[in-house]
């Protein structure tokens, strides 16, 4: 494929269609040489499920419904292509009262390859409407050159189209330098509330500045440590593990019955995998609630070592904002916007790096 025409015969997937007023070449995301990534069964499914399909009745019924979230997904490609734009059939409206709709809805869009990638623009879904277009790429003129298409936050995917210049060549994008995901696990904030877009999410950043394959296994409101999650969890074959399990826990109690269990399914099943533990970024009133908490996860990692346990990680959540400033950090005192979450990136991304290493 690599060089090829995207006006070539062979190419029988193309279609010509308008977006916003242009006449460009049409290619779904699901189709070579576009390389979609962020769903661990989407070779075997074919559809943007973050979970497998045998595994969702066993969820909570929130769990299930945010599977189809497509958080972490990304369409990457390299393409000549001047212009590029995006055909967009939603799952659902979502208007949410404390995140931009760019962000729980819309994509964005990097240029360059490795951990050179740049942002260049956002999509921005029109109101209460679930299909949408827009021209992400104008006028760049830069020759072959490497993109990467981020997928919203808190909506599913029906379809979503790439148009190009009808004479542009696409090819497959360069490997990741981190091939194996790292794959996060957690609540809101893991999920991606409240990024301005999807770009700006603490696990995204991460990935761009590793270079690495990503699952977000974000779980709004719904990540509660349960056992047939962390089962699931150990299937995927990853680089490294990031345990951000702590919000969704109803109470102290139940976090302490059942953090050290997660971690303890997934190390049984996976004993050299790495995995990095870590404690919630609250600016909460009441900090001594999220004391215990922290402590109680801290207690996982440190029981960990006991046991002889070299590939664990524990970053405090007390650090995670900064030491100035950290009410500038959240939108409500609790989701991070898009400067809680560089920092947040900042602060993981030494745990990260050293389990990458590991």
């Amino acid at each position: 494929m690599k060089g090829e025409s995207m006006t070539d015969s062979t190419r029988t997937d193309l279609k010509t269609a308008e977006i916003e007023g242009r006449k460009l070449l049409c290619l779904d995301v699901m189709e070579a040489p576009v390389a979609v990534t962020g769903f661990p069964w989407l070779e075997r499914e074919r559809r943007l499920c973050r979970l497998p399909g045998d595994a969702l009745p066993d969820m909570s019924d929130s769990v299930r419904r945010l599977a189809w979230c497509t958080s972490g997904g990304m369409a990457r490609f390299r393409t000549d292509s001047d212009t590029i734009g995006i055909r967009v059939e939603l799952a659902e409206v979502v208007d949410m009262p404390h995140m931009p709709r760019s962000g729980n809805s819309g994509f964005d869009i990097y240029a360059g390859a490795g951990t050179e990638k740049r942002f260049i623009n956002a999509a921005r879904p029109p109101m209460n409407e679930r299909a949408y277009e827009a021209i992400l790429v104008d006028g760049q003129n830069g020759g072959m050159r490497e993109w990467t298409l981020n997928f919203p936050v808190y909506n599913g995917v029906i379809r979503v189209v790439i148009g190009l210049d009808p004479c542009a060549r696409v090819e497959p994008p360069s490997p990741f330098a981190i091939e194996k995901p790292l794959l996060f696990y957690g609540s809101s904030i893991t999920h991606g509330g409240c990024a301005s877009r999807p770009g700006n999410t603490y696990p995204n950043i991460l990935s761009r500045w590793l270079d690495a394959n990503l699952v977000n296994f974000g779980f709004s409101g719904s990540a509660r440590g349960e056992p047939e999650m962390a089962r699931l969890i150990a299937t995927v074959d990853m680089r490294v593990f990031v345990m951000d399990y702590d919000h969704n826990a109803p109470t102290a109690d139940y976090l302490e019955q059942t953090h050290e269990a997660f971690f303890r399914i997934v190390r049984d099943a996976r004993p050299e995998l790495p995995v990095v533990i870590v404690s919630s970024p609250s600016i909460n009133a009441n900090p001594s609630r999220w004391t215990e908490r922290r402590e109680i996860i801290r207690r996982t990692y440190l029981n960990a070592l006991k046991r002889g346990d070299a590939r664990v990680w524990f970053v405090d959540g007390e650090t995670l904002f900064g030491s100035t400033d950290q009410d500038a950090c959240t939108v409500d005192g609790v989701h991070p916007n898009d400067l809680g979450f560089l920092r947040m990136a900042k602060a993981i991304r030494p745990s990260v790096e050293a389990a990458c290493l590991a």
